[in-house]
């Protein structure tokens, strides 16, 4: 009989183990999740099904010798009994939830239903077409946007320097050398105007320091909503230091750097308002750093305009260092110049703003930018991914689409950032030797499958925060490392007709993709290049 018992406990434990409601995936929507988890179930129904029957078999033996030996430990077996049953009712039950939302989530479904649904594995992607796309409309544009980084790092160098010369060295911040980031710098853009975004780095006068408040620090009094963000706190050398001079006699022959009179008479008091702070608070503000910064480059551009022969503009009086440079051959650039603030020793920077938000975190909450890390991790995965890999090429189509549905219905909460998240995640899962160009239809469709269970779950972790599949080689902070993972898709949870919309785009994306790719695939006919994919963009 004790032995039985055991049997019933191995047989409960393993259930319990195995159950997938206990240890959930974590983020990883692939194209086959659904038939595996669907697989893996019917696998752990027919096992549960074959043990109960033998133990209902041993039961019944068991049954007829308690009858006639009915003891203490008879009436532990029926506790025992009952208490597995009840177990595996609740397990049955779970299971029959988990299959159940994790196949068809009813809410989220519910809205592609109104207008008839699309699903992924329904959409017509034809490789002919998409190799005729990235070959036309891919590397045609390699050659032109490596002149315009040429031409857009040649004039920021110029930019910055005439602005160095137009603060004053011990009142203003101090300037420091750009750096490029976003899809032009990871060699994936293909759209049309050519957009640049430049980090540029500032620090405060002597002496001052920058002193940071991150959302995921112990002590932090960040809100919940702003997940990803942190506060900088501008102070004075030796305020928030301790100093042995205080409390200990270090005798006539000994000089406190911190405290001598000699030193305090170099130190230049500054107003909050001179070192950019909030109202009545020691914290940097946004809004002033945006001010000062567009006032310091539309001096230095007037200084330096004599020299260039094309029109220069601010194309967002909102943003700080939005650039728009028209040539004289009619050709429009776009140069985001952003004042950003550097991460101690790190890779990382608080940024002011990003060119694609509408709507910024409010003062005094600076959002922490990776970009620099991204980047270098697709150059992590360019050395191991085969040699015409198509990763970029599923990055460029899918912007693309979604660029292209946003001018037919209008923006929406998805961005080309949370694309390429999509795609960084995928990398990060998938073998090196999937991402060959011939596979590329299956990992675009991997994309798409990606993207839509992440919508319906409301879920998109930041692909660089808490998570392990990283290598370390790309030598992120650890703070960052252990953090408690970032949803992007946070807004989508709190604000029901934003997700509901973003739903209906990314469907109707779903729908138009094989037209659009088909429509706008540059072929010669007649002799010329019909339908330019970069004059349509």
């Amino acid at each position: 009989m004790q032995g039985a018992i055991a049997k019933v406990y191995m047989v409960v434990a393993a259930a319990i183990l195995n159950h997938p409601l206990l240890f959930p995936q974590e983020n990883t929507t692939f194209l086959d999740q659904d038939e595996e988890l669907i697989a893996r179930m019917r696998e752990h129904e027919v096992r549960l099904e074959v043990e109960q029957v033998r133990l209902e078999r041993e039961l019944s033996q068991l049954d007829s010798k308690q009858e006639e030996t009915r003891s203490e430990g008879g009436y532990s077996w029926y506790f025992w009994s009952t208490v597995s049953f009840i177990i595996f009712f609740i397990i049955e039950m779970c299971r029959m939830d988990v299959s159940e939302t994790d196949i068809r989530p009813a809410e989220d479904e519910d809205i592609f239903s109104e207008s008839g649904s699309i699903t992924v594995k329904t959409m017509v992607l034809d490789k002919d077409i998409l190799r005729n796309f990235c070959d036309k409309c891919t590397y045609t544009s390699a050659h032109e946007n490596g002149k315009v980084r040429e031409f857009v790092e040649g004039l920021a160098d110029d930019l910055l320097e005439s602005l160095r010369s137009v603060c004053d060295r011990e009142a203003d911040m101090e300037v420091g050398d750009f750096v490029g980031i976003g899809s032009m710098f990871e060699f994936w853009k293909v759209c049309k105007p050519l957009m640049c975004d430049l980090l540029v780095p500032f620090s405060p006068p002597e002496p001052y320091s920058f002193h940071f408040h991150l959302w995921c620090s112990s002590s932090s009094d960040i809100p919940p909503d702003m997940q990803g963000c942190g506060k900088i706190k501008v102070t004075k050398l030796g305020e928030n230091e301790d100093c042995l001079c205080d409390s200990a006699n270090l005798g006539e022959d000994m000089l406190c750097l911190l405290h001598s009179k000699d030193v305090d008479t170099l130190i230049v008091d500054h107003s909050p308002d001179e070192l950019l702070c909030s109202r009545n608070t020691a914290f940097l503000a946004k809004d002033q750093v945006m001010k000062w910064f567009q006032i310091s480059v539309t001096k230095a551009w007037g200084r330096i305009s004599h020299k260039y022969d094309f029109e220069v503009t601010f194309r967002n009086l909102d943003a700080a260092g939005a650039l728009k440079i028209r040539l004289r051959s009619g050709k429009v650039i776009v140069m985001n110049i952003i004042p950003v603030v550097q991460l101690e020793d790190t890779d990382a920077y608080f940024v002011s703003h990003f060119p694609s938000d509408c709507d910024s975190s409010p003062d005094p909450y600076w959002p922490l930018s990776f970009a620099v890390y991204e980047r270098n991790l697709l150059k992590h995965f360019a050395k191991r991914l085969p040699q015409n890999s198509c990763h970029l090429h599923c990055l460029q189509v899918v912007t693309f689409l979604h660029r292209k549905q946003t001018g037919l219905t209008g923006k929406s909460a998805l961005t080309n950032y949370h694309l390429k998240t999509v795609v960084l995640h995928l990398l990060l899962s998938k073998k090196p030797s999937l991402w060959g160009m011939e596979s590329m239809e299956h990992r675009l469709r991997d994309v798409f499958s990606f993207l839509q269970r992440s919508l319906q779950e409301k879920r998109l972790h930041h692909v660089l925060v808490r998570n392990s599949k990283v290598p370390p080689e790309v030598q992120l902070p650890e703070i960052i490392r252990k953090a408690e993972p970032i949803n992007l898709f946070r807004s989508l949870v709190l604000h029901k007709e934003l997700y509901a919309g973003t739903m209906k785009h990314f469907q109707e994306m779903l729908r138009n993709a094989s037209v659009l790719i088909q429509e706008y695939t540059p072929h010669l006919t007649n002799g010329g290049l019909h339908h330019s994919l970069d004059e349509n963009f």
